[in-house]
């Protein structure tokens, strides 16, 4: 089977696994996912987009929306999405993960090459909107000013912002120049 290919690896065909099912393992208010030292997949939550643009429409193509993680609503991102590859609205809900790599086995990647066609399977294979970026910044917890005590976390894909600020254990695996995917899948009405 051929997957589509596009650049910044967008628009990857939402799959099942091997039983049919869909992948639900997420931790329902964010947080690190698995128990197996070689997953992937270092933070996974639900959110519901609840604001779009808060500081006004910047960019054509790009919107920034401001989430709430559901049911539980203890973590917040604001992530830039390029509107026209991946279309979102407020009130949208979906899984949002961040990965070390896409490979289903945690296995570390060449970071020179990514062939989509090359037939194995991937993580992205699960998800719709799929980018790759690097954190650069990450405020603890007794560092904010309003002494929060959430984590913000911090990240750049291709100039694509996010912003990601939950309880400092839940992102305690990503670090600051850490390489990591984004991975979104919107929740269909069968799935809620």
């Amino acid at each position: 089977m051929r997957r589509k290919s596009s650049i910044n690896i967008m628009g990857a065909a939402q799959k099942q696994d091997k039983a049919g099912k869909k992948n639900n393992n997420t931790a329902g208010g964010g947080g690190v996912v698995g128990s197996d030292a070689l997953s992937p997949i270092k933070f996974e939550a639900m959110f519901e987009t609840i604001d779009v643009d808060p500081d006004g429409k910047k960019f054509d193509r790009v919107s920034r929306f401001v989430c709430r993680s559901t049911p539980y609503g203890d973590a917040e991102v604001t992530v830039d999405v390029n509107v026209d590859v991946y279309p979102i609205e407020v009130g949208t809900k979906f899984t949002y993960v961040l990965a070390s790599t896409l490979n289903t086995d945690g296995s570390p990647e060449d970071p020179t090459t990514f062939d989509q066609t090359a037939g194995k399977e991937s993580l992205a294979d699960e998800y719709e909107y799929v980018t790759h970026g690097k954190c650069y910044k990450k405020t603890e917890p007794n560092d904010d000013a309003d002494a929060s005590e959430k984590t913000a976390t911090y990240i750049s894909f291709g100039g694509l912002l996010t912003c990601l600020k939950t309880d400092a254990k839940a992102m305690s695996e990503v670090d600051v120049d850490d390489r990591v995917y984004c991975l979104m899948r919107k929740i269909g009405a069968s799935e809620r």
